[in-house]
């Protein structure tokens, strides 16, 4: 179980029923896939989306799920480069269905299958890395919308 008060530097977005977790290094663009993932809502992109977190997100296993919340202090704002923090409407608490990890030195035309799950504190889950460079919310995009031919 993850000390309540442990965050973890990612941002989050509920998309659709799941929340989709985006990790990476600092100016990777978490907050602007979150911001995109936000946008794509209101283009029918994906038939919701709402923020979860954005620089600093909580992550813990709930009954053998994993669940993710802001951090307090940060609930309901989002940094969009150019215009700085906004605030928006925020989902207090979501179950993770995905995990991106942005600037991925593991991104791979075909990745092999392990490299497409990740385990946090004891929750296995779909990941998906981008390479650095590589626009995310095409990925994204299709990862939440159209099945694995493997599934």
């Amino acid at each position: 179980m993850a000390r309540p008060d442990a965050t973890i530097h990612a941002s989050a977005v509920l998309v659709g029923p799941k929340a989709v977790v985006i990790r990476g290094p600092s100016g990777s663009g978490k907050s602007r896939l979150a911001w995109d993932l936000l946008i794509a809502a209101t283009q029918g992109l994906v038939p919701f989306a709402r923020l979860v977190a954005d620089d600093r997100a909580y992550l813990e296993n709930h009954a053998g799920r994993l669940v993710v919340r802001p951090a307090q202090s940060l609930a309901g704002m989002i940094e969009i480069r150019g215009l700085g923090i906004r605030k928006v409407e925020v989902e207090p608490l979501a179950v993770v269905g995905l995990i991106v990890d942005l600037d991925a030195a593991d991104s791979v035309r075909h990745p092999e299958k392990a490299a497409a799950k990740t385990v946090i504190d004891g929750v296995t889950l779909p990941r998906l890395g981008v390479a650095a460079g590589t626009a995310g919310l095409p990925l994204v995009l299709a990862a939440v919308r159209i099945p694995s031919a493997g599934d």
